[in-house]
Order: C-alpha cells, then structure tokens, then sequence
C-alpha cells in the first residue's frame, strides 16, 4: 500500500478535499458523541477511516468509486432497515421513550404529594457559610424561621433574623441571601432541588419566594426493584413490558415507563388485537385495491392515448407536448391544486358539475377523487412508455394480421396488447409497488381522511399502509413507534417481494448470472 502519488497540483487538491470532508465527519462525530450517540459516532468515525485509507492511499482504484455510495447506502438505506427492524420488538410509544434508569428517576420525582394541610412558607434564597444552597424560612403560625438545606433544617433564633417591610425573614446568621441575578442563573437547578423540612417531608421551591411541604410517596427498593406506596401500601414491580405495574392490579401501572423488549408481540397485535387487526386489514385492502387501480387506469388511458396518437394526425407533437405537461409540473404542485379543485363550497369540479359534493367528507367520494387525482398525475409516464413500445412492435405482425383477415379488434386484443403486455410487465409491477407506498398523495390530498378522530378511529378511509402507519407513528395522542415499525417491516417484505419479481420478470440480471 502506498500513499498517494500523482501530479502535485492534483495531489494537493485531493488532499484539500479529503481533509474538507474528514473535518467536517469529525465534527459530526465529536457532536455525536458529545449527545451519546455512540453508534451514529461509530459509524461516522469508520468512515473517517474508509475515506482516509481509499482516497490518501492507492490500495484500491475502483473504491474511489464505489466509497461513497456504499457510505450513503450503509448510512441512509441499511442502517434504518436494521434499527426498524430493531425498534419493532420494543415496547416503544407514548410513555415508554426513555431508558428504564431515566423512567426510575422521573416516576420518583412525581410519586410525591403535597402534605394534608398544603402547607407552604415564605421563603428567601441564598447560600449558607459552607456555600450549599439553602432556603431561609419563615413559619407565620409558629412564629418561627428556620434555614433549610438538602440534608438539614437549622432553627434560627428570632433575635437574630432580620426581616423585610413583610415580616419575611431575608437575612441570619451563616445565611446569605442570592441576588437577582444568581436566582436567574440558578432557576433551572433550583427548581430541581428538594430542602430538608422534617421526617419524610421536604420542600420544594414554587418560584423565589414560596416553598411548599411535599412528601415522597413511592419508595424505591433496590434490592427487589421494586416501588413501594407508602399511603396506600401497593407494591409496584417491573412487569416486562416497560412499567412498573401494581401486582395486584396488572392494569394500574406507573408513568412513564421505558423502552422495554416485547420481541414479537408487536407483530402478534396486527392478528390477535381486534383494535389492531380490523383496521390493519381493512386498510391493506385498500392499498392492493388503491395500487391495483392507479396501474389499471394509469395504463389504459396512457395506452388508450398512446394508440390514438400512434397514427398520422394534424398537430400530433402538440398533442404529445401537452399530454406530458402533468409529468413535468412537481407533483406536489399538482396534488394541492386538485386538493383546492375538489373544495366542496370553491372547487372547479362541483362548480362545472353544478354539485355541492363534499369529496372530502364521504369515504367513497374521496376514494374516486384519489383514484382521479393519481390518473392525472401518472398517465403522462404510460403514455411515453406505451408510445415507446408501440414503436417497437414490427408492424409486419398487424399487416399479416389484416391479409388474413383479422379486425383491428382482434389485433389489438390478440396481438399488440399481449406484446405490450410481454414489455410492459415489469414497468406495470413497479408502479404497483411505488403506489403501494404513495404517501404524498394520501397525506397532501385526504390526509388519510375521511375519519371518526372522535371515536378514536387512526385509519381513515383513504389511508394506505403507509400513511397510516405515519397516523400510529405521529398523528395521534399515543405515538406507538414499535408498532409503527413492525408494520414498517411488513410494507417492507411486500414491496421487496413486490420488486423482486419483478426484476425476475424483467430478466435484468440474467446477464450477471
């Protein structure tokens, strides 16, 4: 292995960039690891390494070339899969994001009540002799002041306070009050510490100015991992799902709670859960149907165009220039445009029907306006391909046809739509599998709707598997991110085995074989 060797402008220059590109990798990295993301830091600092090893050495020609692409594949394409693939055995939703010592540290810190009498305190802040942080108390029913830190409460004298234009003890011997702007530095932590009172009971800062009395409810048992309510005596234990749950009652469970393994129960849910099950299945049909029907009507109308233009007509250029407009306008463009023409009070489309339809609203009227929009925006594609594969089917089959005595009927039907079919195929087997996973489409159009939100329904009537795992995912109260992703997984596996055969049918890899 050597170290780069060439032309000393060009090798100072792929220094330059290489040098670019590993700073800025580093940068990345160090930012990683600064948030303990240790595997993005991992693969960032691999790499570096790649990088560094192809580009600064000659170990390898075609790596040059191939780095890149297999960094963005290894980093965009296969890492996402695998963590996918990972996140769908967890218990992984609203309330179970954090790790089990986080979701520990967060239930004791709301297990506490305030005490029966809710009693509170004037209270200034500042620091004792020792610099700790302290809170200096006044109790108006007692007649009494105290200095209060996180392990101890100190009576202070009466005599020896000094008090504001309140009768709020301000400052005492061995106290020193903080000034306006160390309370403002100070707020965040502040805010998290609790001050010694007595027994069981600690105070708790409400601003600057007011500490109130609480007490810690739920005692935590180390040795048996496990959470204990003093008031009420239930006993809370790890019940394997991410919670701490009541042993008595498996359904009183504390929160938040933590990403926990389920393995595959996330899958299990889309069969054996009926508030799973009957949406996920109604929702599949509808995508086969979705994708079986934008193919048919994309293909037929984009071939019906195709053959009528297939002949010598007057302006026949024109015709094809503009019949590709919609391929060429963004489809996202095009797709809030319709959304704007199918306005039930404003659209275009109830004003040339002369209806008031809320396409909108009804299951089935949005359904025809998907359906619509999707022929719009896809016919252009079939229509060049069509008009492509028209042209290369020899007309010496139609022409003998004819002689022997066949109707363009018959030859349409029997020999130009079977070998269209025959070049087709594999093109039509893509677009089913890219309107298998539409989801701007649904998303920019219906948003998945129409939909019962106030019965709690997710899947609406338009959704497809994937806007509607986007809905479980993001677009309800409880986010349940692992089931999301099992069923991420399941779009996965189908629209591979989609892909698949038809890489099959096309037969493009014979050649590699």
């Amino acid at each position: 292995m050597k170290l780069i060797s060439g032309r000393p402008l060009a090798v100072i220059a792929k220094v330059i960039f290489v040098s670019i590109s590993l700073a800025i990798l580093g940068m990345l990295a160090i930012s990683a690891l600064a948030a303990n993301e240790w595997a993005i830091a991992g693969f960032l600092g691999l790499s570096m390494a790649a990088i560094a090893v192809v580009y600064l050495t000659n170990i390898s020609v075609p790596l040059k070339f191939f780095v890149p692409g297999l960094i963005f594949l290894v980093g965009f394409v296969v890492v996402p899969i695998v963590y996918t693939v990972v996140m769908s055995g967890f218990q992984y939703r609203t309330g179970n994001y954090i790790s089990k010592p986080e979701a520990l540290e967060r239930v004791q810190a709301l297990g506490v009540v305030q005490d029966e009498s809710m009693t509170t305190y004037d209270v200034t802040v500042g620091r004792t002799d020792s610099g700790e942080l302290a809170l200096l108390a006044t109790d108006y029913m007692a007649g009494t002041y105290f200095i209060s830190d996180q392990d101890s409460k100190t009576d202070v004298p009466a005599e020896t306070v000094e008090l504001n234009e309140f009768e709020v003890a301000v400052a005492a011997p061995g106290f020193s009050a903080l000034s306006d702007d160390e309370l403002a530095q100070l707020d965040s932590e502040l805010a998290s510490l609790r001050f010694f009172a007595e027994d069981n009971y600690y105070l708790v800062l409400e601003g600057f100015e007011v500490a109130s009395l609480y007490t810690q409810v739920l005692n935590y048992d180390s040795a048996k991992d496990e959470l204990n309510n003093i008031q009420t005596g239930a006993i809370y234990r790890d019940n394997g799902r991410g919670n701490y749950a009541n042993i008595d009652d498996p359904e009183d469970v504390l929160i938040p709670g933590w990403r926990s393994p389920v393995w595959f129960e996330n899958y299990a849910k889309l069969f054996s859960d009926p508030k799973v099950r009957d949406p996920f299945i109604g929702v599949f049909i509808w995508t086969v149907a979705f994708a079986f029907l934008t193919v048919l009507t994309q293909f037929s109308f984009g071939l019906l165009l195709a053959l009528a233009l297939n002949k010598p007509i007057r302006g026949r250029r024109a015709y094809r220039i503009i019949l590709i407009l919609p391929y060429a306008i963004p489809s996202i463009m095009s797709i809030l445009v319709w959304a704007g023409m199918f306005n039930t009070e404003f659209g275009a489309i109830n004003a040339l029907l002369g209806q008031q339809i809320a396409w909108f609203l009804d299951p089935n009227f949005a359904r025809a306006a998907v359906i619509i929009v999707n022929l719009w925006l896809g016919f252009p594609y079939f229509y060049l391909v069509s008009s492509g594969s028209l042209q290369a089917i020899p007309s010496d089959y139609a022409e003998a046809a004819a002689i022997d005595g066949a109707s363009p009927r018959k030859i349409f039907w029997q020999i130009t739509l079977p070998l269209l079919l025959k070049i087709l195929t594999p093109l039509l087997i893509a677009s089913f599998a890219f309107n298998f996973n539409n989801f701007n489409l649904i998303y920019l159009l219906t948003g998945g709707g129409p939909r019962a939100a106030l019965d709690g329904e997710i899947a609406g009537a338009t959704d497809i598997l994937i806007s509607y795992t986007y809905q479980i995912a993001f677009g309800s109260n409880i986010q349940d991110l692992g089931l999301a992703s099992a069923i991420s997984v399941v779009i996965f596996l189908i629209v591979a085995a989609i892909s698949l055969y038809g890489v099959r049918k096309s037969k493009v890899l014979d050649e590699f074989v």
